[in-house]
Protein backbone atom coordinates (compact mmCIF):
# COMPACT_ATOMS: atom_id res chain seq x y z
CA UNK A 1 0.00 0.00 0.00
CA UNK A 2 1.17 3.79 -0.83
CA UNK A 3 1.65 5.60 2.25
CA UNK A 4 1.25 8.89 0.09
CA UNK A 5 -0.11 8.73 -3.30
CA UNK A 6 0.09 11.97 -5.65
CA UNK A 7 -1.97 12.39 -9.30
CA UNK A 8 -1.81 15.59 -11.06
CA UNK A 9 -1.44 17.81 -7.99
CA UNK A 10 -1.59 22.11 -8.76
CA UNK A 11 -1.22 24.40 -6.64
CA UNK A 12 -1.63 27.99 -8.10
CA UNK A 13 -1.39 31.82 -6.46
CA UNK A 14 -3.09 33.72 -9.05
CA UNK A 15 -1.57 33.44 -12.46
CA UNK A 16 2.02 32.14 -10.92
CA UNK A 17 1.90 27.92 -11.08
CA UNK A 18 3.87 26.73 -7.77
CA UNK A 19 3.23 23.54 -8.46
CA UNK A 20 2.35 22.50 -12.00
CA UNK A 21 0.31 18.42 -12.02
CA UNK A 22 2.91 16.43 -10.04
CA UNK A 23 2.62 12.65 -9.86
CA UNK A 24 4.19 9.97 -7.89
CA UNK A 25 3.56 7.77 -4.96
CA UNK A 26 5.59 6.73 -1.47
CA UNK A 27 5.49 3.13 -0.59
CA UNK A 28 4.80 2.60 3.09
CA UNK A 29 7.87 2.16 5.29
CA UNK A 30 10.32 4.01 2.40
CA UNK A 31 12.60 6.89 2.70
CA UNK A 32 11.63 9.22 -0.32
CA UNK A 33 13.33 12.60 -1.49
CA UNK A 34 11.35 15.84 -3.20
CA UNK A 35 14.64 17.37 -4.45
CA UNK A 36 15.62 20.56 -6.15
CA UNK A 37 16.86 24.05 -6.02
CA UNK A 38 15.11 26.78 -3.81
CA UNK A 39 11.99 27.69 -5.62
CA UNK A 40 11.24 24.58 -7.88
CA UNK A 41 8.13 24.19 -5.73
CA UNK A 42 8.68 21.55 -2.70
CA UNK A 43 7.53 23.23 0.22
CA UNK A 44 4.36 24.02 -1.63
CA UNK A 45 3.80 20.43 -2.10
CA UNK A 46 4.20 19.00 1.27
CA UNK A 47 1.82 22.20 2.71
CA UNK A 48 -0.58 20.69 0.74
CA UNK A 49 -0.05 17.06 1.19
CA UNK A 50 0.32 18.19 5.13
CA UNK A 51 -3.12 19.33 4.54
CA UNK A 52 -1.97 23.05 5.29
CA UNK A 53 -2.67 25.00 1.34
CA UNK A 54 -5.36 23.38 -0.27
CA UNK A 55 -4.92 22.24 -3.61
CA UNK A 56 -6.20 24.14 -6.93
CA UNK A 57 -6.58 20.75 -8.60
CA UNK A 58 -5.14 17.06 -8.66
CA UNK A 59 -5.98 14.55 -6.17
CA UNK A 60 -3.22 13.34 -3.20
CA UNK A 61 -3.86 10.93 -0.04
CA UNK A 62 -1.75 10.73 2.85
CA UNK A 63 -2.08 7.72 5.16
CA UNK A 64 -5.30 6.77 3.21
CA UNK A 65 -6.67 10.20 3.91
CA UNK A 66 -7.82 12.65 0.79
CA UNK A 67 -5.82 15.64 2.09
CA UNK A 68 -8.51 18.09 -0.11
CA UNK A 69 -11.50 16.33 1.61
CA UNK A 70 -10.40 15.48 5.00
CA UNK A 71 -7.18 18.03 5.98
CA UNK A 72 -7.53 17.70 9.34
CA UNK A 73 -7.49 14.37 9.19
CA UNK A 74 -4.07 14.25 7.68
CA UNK A 75 -2.75 16.51 10.20
CA UNK A 76 -3.55 13.76 13.25
CA UNK A 77 -2.01 11.04 11.14
CA UNK A 78 1.26 13.21 10.56
CA UNK A 79 4.46 14.98 11.67
CA UNK A 80 5.74 17.82 10.09
CA UNK A 81 8.90 19.47 10.95
CA UNK A 82 9.76 22.78 8.61
CA UNK A 83 13.47 24.01 7.21
CA UNK A 84 13.13 26.96 10.10
CA UNK A 85 13.14 25.67 13.86
CA UNK A 86 10.08 26.59 15.18
CA UNK A 87 10.11 25.53 18.60
CA UNK A 88 10.13 28.09 21.70
CA UNK A 89 13.96 28.97 22.32
CA UNK A 90 13.25 30.26 25.33
CA UNK A 91 11.69 27.17 26.65
CA UNK A 92 14.00 24.02 27.60
CA UNK A 93 14.57 20.87 25.79
CA UNK A 94 11.91 18.90 28.26
CA UNK A 95 9.70 21.33 28.24
CA UNK A 96 9.04 21.78 24.51
CA UNK A 97 8.47 18.14 24.13
CA UNK A 98 6.13 18.51 26.93
CA UNK A 99 4.28 21.41 25.10
CA UNK A 100 3.94 19.53 21.42
CA UNK A 101 2.84 16.32 23.78
CA UNK A 102 -0.15 18.78 24.74
CA UNK A 103 -0.91 19.67 21.15
CA UNK A 104 -0.56 15.81 20.22
CA UNK A 105 -3.14 14.82 23.00
CA UNK A 106 -0.74 12.85 24.39
CA UNK A 107 -1.79 11.84 28.05
CA UNK A 108 -0.65 12.87 31.04
CA UNK A 109 0.27 9.15 31.49
CA UNK A 110 2.21 8.55 28.61
CA UNK A 111 3.67 11.77 28.26
CA UNK A 112 6.96 11.14 29.90
CA UNK A 113 7.59 7.27 28.60
CA UNK A 114 7.23 8.91 25.16
CA UNK A 115 9.97 11.78 26.25
CA UNK A 116 12.08 9.33 27.38
CA UNK A 117 12.24 7.44 23.70
CA UNK A 118 11.86 10.85 21.37
CA UNK A 119 14.96 11.76 23.82
CA UNK A 120 16.56 8.34 23.50
CA UNK A 121 15.81 8.33 19.37
CA UNK A 122 17.34 11.75 18.96
CA UNK A 123 20.45 11.65 21.15
CA UNK A 124 19.68 14.22 23.46
CA UNK A 125 19.07 12.36 27.02
CA UNK A 126 20.72 14.06 29.72
CA UNK A 127 20.43 17.75 27.98
CA UNK A 128 16.48 17.63 29.26
CA UNK A 129 17.20 21.11 30.83
CA UNK A 130 19.48 22.58 28.38
CA UNK A 131 17.24 25.92 26.87
CA UNK A 132 16.49 25.40 23.33
CA UNK A 133 17.30 28.29 22.01
CA UNK A 134 21.32 27.68 23.02
CA UNK A 135 21.51 24.68 21.43
CA UNK A 136 24.03 24.13 18.39
CA UNK A 137 22.47 24.04 15.32
CA UNK A 138 22.17 20.40 14.77
CA UNK A 139 20.82 19.58 18.28
CA UNK A 140 17.99 22.54 17.44
CA UNK A 141 17.45 20.17 14.10
CA UNK A 142 17.35 16.71 16.42
CA UNK A 143 14.52 18.38 18.75
CA UNK A 144 12.49 19.73 16.03
CA UNK A 145 12.48 16.30 15.10
CA UNK A 146 11.58 14.58 17.83
CA UNK A 147 9.03 16.59 18.72
CA UNK A 148 7.29 15.85 15.10
CA UNK A 149 7.68 12.27 16.00
CA UNK A 150 6.03 12.53 19.81
CA UNK A 151 2.87 10.69 18.75
CA UNK A 152 4.43 8.62 16.53
CA UNK A 153 3.27 9.26 13.21
CA UNK A 154 2.02 7.46 10.50
CA UNK A 155 4.10 9.70 8.10
CA UNK A 156 6.59 11.84 8.47
CA UNK A 157 7.17 15.59 6.09
CA UNK A 158 10.84 16.94 6.62
CA UNK A 159 11.17 19.98 4.98
CA UNK A 160 14.74 20.88 4.49
CA UNK A 161 15.45 19.71 7.64
CA UNK A 162 19.51 19.94 7.64
CA UNK A 163 19.34 23.86 6.21
CA UNK A 164 22.86 25.36 7.74
CA UNK A 165 23.56 21.99 9.44
CA UNK A 166 27.19 21.33 9.16
CA UNK A 167 28.31 18.13 7.45
CA UNK A 168 28.47 15.49 10.59
CA UNK A 169 25.29 16.78 12.18
CA UNK A 170 23.77 16.05 8.86
CA UNK A 171 25.01 12.50 8.64
CA UNK A 172 23.68 11.59 12.53
CA UNK A 173 20.52 13.51 11.53
CA UNK A 174 20.15 11.11 8.85
CA UNK A 175 20.89 8.23 10.65
CA UNK A 176 17.54 8.95 12.96
CA UNK A 177 15.71 9.08 9.83
CA UNK A 178 16.70 5.40 9.42
CA UNK A 179 15.98 4.46 12.50
CA UNK A 180 12.12 5.97 12.10
CA UNK A 181 11.73 4.20 8.45
CA UNK A 182 12.43 1.17 10.08
CA UNK A 183 9.97 1.38 12.89
CA UNK A 184 7.19 1.58 9.84
CA UNK A 185 6.68 5.12 9.65
CA UNK A 186 6.93 6.66 5.90
CA UNK A 187 9.58 9.70 5.25
CA UNK A 188 9.29 12.11 2.87
CA UNK A 189 12.39 14.68 2.94
CA UNK A 190 12.64 17.99 0.57
CA UNK A 191 15.94 19.00 -0.04
CA UNK A 192 18.02 20.77 -2.07
CA UNK A 193 21.08 19.01 -0.97
CA UNK A 194 21.43 16.84 -3.67
CA UNK A 195 24.17 14.07 -2.17
CA UNK A 196 21.81 13.60 0.70
CA UNK A 197 19.59 12.33 -1.90
CA UNK A 198 21.75 9.08 -1.87
CA UNK A 199 20.28 8.19 1.11
CA UNK A 200 16.66 7.99 -0.20
CA UNK A 201 15.24 4.53 -2.04
CA UNK A 202 13.56 6.42 -4.42
CA UNK A 203 13.75 10.71 -5.16
CA UNK A 204 12.08 12.88 -7.51
CA UNK A 205 14.05 15.47 -8.98
CA UNK A 206 11.11 19.03 -9.26
CA UNK A 207 12.36 22.08 -11.26
CA UNK A 208 9.67 24.79 -11.82
CA UNK A 209 6.63 23.56 -9.94
CA UNK A 210 7.51 20.33 -12.51
CA UNK A 211 8.54 16.44 -11.91
CA UNK A 212 11.63 16.14 -14.36
CA UNK A 213 12.95 12.50 -13.54
CA UNK A 214 12.34 10.48 -10.62
CA UNK A 215 13.41 6.91 -9.99
CA UNK A 216 16.30 5.17 -7.68
CA UNK A 217 20.27 7.06 -7.43
CA UNK A 218 21.07 4.15 -8.58
CA UNK A 219 18.76 4.19 -11.53
CA UNK A 220 19.30 7.28 -12.58
CA UNK A 221 22.35 7.67 -12.64
CA UNK A 222 22.56 4.52 -14.74
CA UNK A 223 19.69 5.70 -17.08
CA UNK A 224 21.36 9.77 -17.51
CA UNK A 225 25.26 8.26 -17.91
CA UNK A 226 25.42 5.45 -19.71
CA UNK A 227 28.73 6.52 -20.61
CA UNK A 228 31.83 7.84 -19.08
CA UNK A 229 31.87 9.96 -16.69
CA UNK A 230 35.34 12.18 -16.37
CA UNK A 231 36.45 14.36 -13.93
CA UNK A 232 39.22 17.00 -15.79
CA UNK A 233 41.93 19.17 -13.54
CA UNK A 234 42.93 21.72 -16.54
CA UNK A 235 43.50 25.81 -16.95
CA UNK A 236 40.87 28.22 -17.61
CA UNK A 237 38.13 25.26 -16.91
CA UNK A 238 35.23 27.75 -17.51
CA UNK A 239 36.76 28.51 -21.01
CA UNK A 240 37.70 24.72 -21.66
CA UNK A 241 33.60 23.92 -21.24
CA UNK A 242 33.15 25.22 -25.15
CA UNK A 243 36.10 23.40 -25.91
CA UNK A 244 34.47 20.02 -24.86
CA UNK A 245 31.31 20.53 -25.79
CA UNK A 246 32.37 21.26 -29.32
CA UNK A 247 33.89 17.74 -29.60
CA UNK A 248 31.12 15.15 -30.87
CA UNK A 249 32.17 12.28 -28.63
CA UNK A 250 31.31 14.37 -25.53
CA UNK A 251 27.86 14.67 -24.56
CA UNK A 252 27.90 17.27 -21.96
CA UNK A 253 30.31 19.25 -19.81
CA UNK A 254 30.33 21.13 -16.74
CA UNK A 255 32.06 22.73 -13.95
CA UNK A 256 32.20 21.85 -10.72
CA UNK A 257 34.13 24.03 -8.40
CA UNK A 258 37.86 24.62 -10.01
CA UNK A 259 37.08 20.97 -12.02
CA UNK A 260 34.91 19.71 -15.07
CA UNK A 261 33.15 17.05 -15.57
CA UNK A 262 32.89 15.82 -19.01
CA UNK A 263 30.48 13.03 -20.13
CA UNK A 264 31.25 10.52 -22.90
CA UNK A 265 29.04 8.98 -25.30
CA UNK A 266 28.42 5.43 -25.04
CA UNK A 267 30.68 2.70 -26.56
CA UNK A 268 33.53 4.89 -26.38
CA UNK A 269 35.94 2.30 -25.43
CA UNK A 270 38.30 1.33 -22.89
CA UNK A 271 39.35 3.65 -20.12
CA UNK A 272 42.48 5.38 -21.54
CA UNK A 273 40.19 5.50 -25.16
CA UNK A 274 37.64 7.99 -22.96
CA UNK A 275 40.53 10.01 -20.91
CA UNK A 276 42.59 10.31 -24.46
CA UNK A 277 39.29 11.49 -25.94
CA UNK A 278 38.96 14.56 -23.50
CA UNK A 279 42.81 15.06 -23.21
CA UNK A 280 43.39 15.40 -26.94
CA UNK A 281 39.74 17.46 -27.15
CA UNK A 282 41.80 20.14 -25.02
CA UNK A 283 44.94 19.84 -26.26
CA UNK A 284 43.63 20.61 -29.66
CA UNK A 285 41.99 23.79 -28.34
CA UNK A 286 45.25 25.21 -26.31
CA UNK A 287 44.36 24.19 -22.67
CA UNK A 288 47.30 22.30 -20.41
CA UNK A 289 45.20 19.42 -18.64
CA UNK A 290 46.68 18.68 -15.53
CA UNK A 291 44.66 15.65 -14.49
CA UNK A 292 41.53 13.02 -16.19
CA UNK A 293 40.13 10.78 -13.68
CA UNK A 294 37.27 8.78 -14.36
CA UNK A 295 34.44 9.21 -11.65
CA UNK A 296 30.96 7.87 -10.94
CA UNK A 297 28.13 10.19 -11.67
CA UNK A 298 26.63 12.11 -8.83
CA UNK A 299 23.18 13.20 -8.81
CA UNK A 300 23.93 16.80 -9.08
CA UNK A 301 25.37 15.59 -12.40
CA UNK A 302 21.84 13.97 -13.07
CA UNK A 303 19.82 17.05 -11.98
CA UNK A 304 22.43 19.27 -14.90
CA UNK A 305 21.81 17.46 -17.57
CA UNK A 306 17.68 16.91 -16.65
CA UNK A 307 17.28 20.44 -16.26
CA UNK A 308 20.12 21.37 -19.19
CA UNK A 309 17.48 18.82 -21.39
CA UNK A 310 14.41 20.59 -20.13
CA UNK A 311 15.65 23.65 -21.23
CA UNK A 312 16.49 22.74 -24.72
CA UNK A 313 12.98 20.93 -25.27
CA UNK A 314 14.20 17.96 -24.84
CA UNK A 315 12.94 14.68 -23.01
CA UNK A 316 12.89 14.84 -19.38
Amino acid sequence: MDAIAVEGLVKRFGTFVAVDGISFAVPEGSVFGLLGANGAGKSTAIRMLCGLLEPSSGRASVAGIDVAADPEGVKRSIGYMSQRFSLYEDLTVIENIRFFAGLYAISRRKVETEAERVLALIGLAGREGSLAGELPGGFKQRLALGCALLHAPKVLFLDEPTAGVDPLARRRFWDIIYEVADSGSTVLVTTHYLDEAEYCATVTLMHAGRIVAKGSPAGLKAERFPGAMLEVDCDRPAEAIAALAADGRIEEASLFGSRLHAALAPGLGDREDAEETVRAALAAAGFAVRSVERIPPSLEDVFIRVISESAKGGPL
